[in-house]
């Protein structure tokens, strides 16, 4: 039985749905940020980082999106549900995405709400939000014309590269883009998003 840490509507609901997708026994303990359960003594003990996702593991303990989909991807060719594609340069390349959604996608929308990571200045703050629509439309540009290989990221393969895609796509609207730009993401958040596993995973999170 897995543990994964989460925090509703946060980036760990991707390991969330790549779990729900899974078929793999779970359960999940969810961290109220408001009251900064995050940067309490009991999970730092879990994750020193203080963020969310972490997975305990009969092996120990995973951090960061992009290595808990990876390692849920490899246990799903167990599962028969193969997550991930099985050929190792399809496998690098749906990494990549997902490193640049960790890495690029994510931090642009986190300047919107945490600028206080990399600046004290509230004026810099206040550059940082304005700057965001544009960011994330830079970022989904990309994505829309680039980065879609079908129906769902990898082309015909549901992946956990697509669960991590829709999470992201769901914060464009709180950062004042409209998905309907991106025609190709949008078809891709309502294709995901009317998946099973995904509906489930949704529901769970809704009631912790």
């Amino acid at each position: 039985m897995f543990t994964l840490y989460v925090s509703p509507g946060a980036c760990s609901r991707a390991s969330h749905i790549a779990l729900a997708e899974s078929g793999l026994n779970y359960k999940l303990h969810r961290l109220k940020f408001a009251e900064q359960e995050q940067r309490s003594q009991a999970f730092l003990q879990v994750n020193p980082k203080g963020r969310v996702p972490a997975l305990e593991t009969e092996h120990g303990v995973l951090t960061e999106t992009v290595a808990i989909l990876a390692y849920v991807a490899q246990l799903s060719f167990n599962s028969g549900t193969k997550l991930a594609p099985a050929e190792p340069f399809e496998f690098a390349r749906m990494q990549a995405f997902n490193a640049y959604l960790a890495s690029t996608v994510h931090v642009a929308h986190a300047h919107g709400r945490r600028g206080y990571r990399w600046a004290d200045e509230a004026s810099s703050h206040a550059d940082m939000q304005a700057k965001l629509p544009a960011n994330m439309r830079d970022c989904f540009r990309l994505i829309e014309d680039d980065f879609l290989a079908g129906p769902f990221v990898m082309g015909e393969q549901f992946t956990v590269a697509d669960g991590y895609l829709f999470v992201l796509s769901g914060w464009l609207k709180s950062d004042n883009v409209d998905i309907a730009e991106f025609p190709r993401v949008a078809d891709h958040f309502k294709r995901v998003g009317a998946r099973p596993a995904v509906a489930r995973a949704l529901a769970e999170e809704a009631a912790l």
